[in-house]
């Protein structure tokens, strides 16, 4: 007897990817984030970005403002989750693309692993992959970047002279440098690998590279066109400001602590059993004989991993400063992978995945509902963190500072005869607009000695014979100097409400909000905005 055959639906589909698994399995879980974790700071200031579009900023280049404004611009919509659409997009496309490149220099086994590392570091998935922050885009063309040079530099069959490509990576180190100023330690990189690489030296004698620069140069017209118009002052800020010591605070000489505790820091972000591996595997390349590839990737990716180290030990170095040298980094990781124990392998990356996702999953219902604060609703055995020692409570839920003013009928009238809003502190200014975005379009400023942006998006006199809203948090009320700093610019300024914020039925933090009317400059006061300059 004779089986029928199998009907097309009866037919079993072919296997899902690997690779279209851990992308799609990685976009989903940052998108649950992206979607309950408060906006920080920065975030919010850098949706003030895709309000004032502009050719460049003060203190970034202009695509995290194009990637930050895409979420709500579709949408129409302003949250956390919105202004983080761009950034859950692009990382995506950056995993993709290291994959590419991983496959080019090595194979695709080498590239599956490089892929399962750079998805589950942490840093990585919550820095690149879900933060609106610069390092997004700048994530996303250095990973272009470094396909676009594997691809010259590394052919499939030697060519007789350097190619088109190095017209290409003119603009792609340009787009880089415009997600952040990174992307020049990154041309450097090229630049150092094409001079210690006697195979590649010859680029420096194509045209094509002539057009790179020139290209590069293009590229970066909105950079210098801004910084043209402005004194140059991204640069003169980004290179020798910020790190100015504070007024009265002497220079202090090197600290090797620093050092150590950047290096340590930086191996809890990346999480151990990545971030102890990629500085093994980094010294163990540097002594690898005649293997072009790695030295490839160590010129793109060591000035950062080991200079911004090195510099911890003079200045203060945020997290995301050497990472897009780890990111190259991974390519050599996942090379060496290959070579391990398989077994051993699906174990680390097993453990290691079930540790980090259940770590992020427990901060963000920390962040979100507070399960180790005391006292709280939702408190974990009783809970053990206080409010007041809880840095966590940095993170504004913008949705219950908005629901303080819809519900307040007084907050509400106040903010529908203002004018103008202004906070004392510049990355304020984002949580408040985006909280009050939905409920009106007043325009949201800051007086402050530390403007940033809100120096080149509003001038200090259009507010003259104006009304306004001042709001601050309960730290800046209990200083009633700067209050009264204020109050001297206004007829009248008083306080008229409060909106509590809450986390687990606890009050964690306060909002207070002040009724100000005609804004005025009066013979023996400066306007606050001048003393930026």
């Amino acid at each position: 007897m004779f089986s029928s055959p199998k009907s097309p639906a009866q037919k079993s589909l072919p296997p899902i990817p690997i690779e279209l698994l851990i992308l799609l399995g990685g976009l989903l879980w940052r998108g649950i984030i992206a979607f309950w974790l408060f906006p920080g700071y920065d975030e919010a200031y850098y949706y003030l970005y895709s309000q004032h579009l502009d050719w460049s900023y003060f203190d970034h280049p202009v695509l995290v403002a194009l990637t930050t404004g895409f979420g709500p611009r579709i949408t129409g919509v302003v949250s956390q989750f919105t202004i983080r659409l761009g950034s859950l997009i692009l990382y995506t496309g950056s995993l993709w693309l290291l994959y590419l490149t991983s496959r080019w220099l090595f194979n695709v086994q080498a590239a599956r692993l490089t892929l399962a590392i750079a998805s589950l570091i942490p840093i990585f998935q919550v820095g690149f992959g879900v933060l609106t922050l610069p390092d997004s885009p700048l994530i996303f063309f250095w990973s272009a970047t470094l396909l676009c040079a594997a691809k010259e530099f590394f052919p499939l069959s030697p060519p007789e002279r350097p190619t088109y490509r190095l017209a290409i990576l003119g603009v792609l180190v340009g787009l880089t440098c415009l997600g952040k100023y990174h992307g020049f330690i990154l041309g450097l990189g090229l630049i150092g690998f094409s001079l210690t690489s006697p195979p590649h030296r010859r680029v420096f004698l194509s045209p094509w590279t002539i057009l790179g620069l020139s290209l590069f140069i293009l590229t970066l017209f909105p950079l210098w066109f801004w910084n043209i118009q402005h004194d140059w002052i991204s640069l003169t800020f980004q290179l020798s400001s910020r790190f100015q010591p504070e007024p009265g605070i002497p220079k202090s000489g090197y600290n090797f602590l620093g050092v150590i505790v950047v290096f340590l820091a930086g191996i809890g972000y990346l999480f151990p059993t990545f971030g102890v591996p990629l500085w093994w595997i980094s010294f163990r390349s540097l002594i690898a004989k005649n293997n072009h590839k790695y030295l490839f990737i160590l010129w793109v990716s060591l000035p950062l991993t080991i200079g911004f180290t090195l510099l911890g030990g003079k200045e203060q170095i945020l997290a995301g400063w050497p990472m897009p040298g780890f990111w190259g980094l991974t390519l050599i990781l996942g090379q060496y992978a290959q070579s391990w124990s398989q077994v051993w392998v699906r174990h680390w990356l097993k453990n290691s995945a079930i540790a980090i996702i259940s770590l992020l999953l427990l901060i963000l219902l920390h962040i979100t509902t507070g399960i180790w604060q005391k006292p709280g609703e939702y408190a974990f055995f009783g809970g053990f963190l206080s409010p007041k020692n809880d840095p966590s409570t940095e993170l504004i839920d913008i949705r219950q500072l908005r629901r303080g003013f819809t519900d307040s009928p007084v907050l509400s009238a106040a903010l529908a005869n203002s004018h103008f809003v202004f906070t004392n502190a510049y990355y304020l200014g984002g949580l408040i607009e985006m909280a009050l975005q939905p409920l009106t379009a007043i325009p949201v400023t800051c007086f402050s000695e530390d403007l940033r942006g809100f120096a080149f998006w509003w001038q200090p006199d259009q507010w003259i014979g104006k009304d306004a809203l001042y709001i601050t948090l309960e730290r800046f009320h209990q200083m009633p100097q700067l209050t009264n700093e204020f109050r001297r610019y206004f007829k009248y300024f008083e306080e008229i409400g409060t909106i509590p914020m809450k986390r687990g039925g606890v009050v964690t933090e306060v909002f207070h909000v002040y009724q100000a009317t005609h804004y005025q400059l009066s013979i023996n006061a400066e306007s606050p905005h001048d003393a930026f300059y």
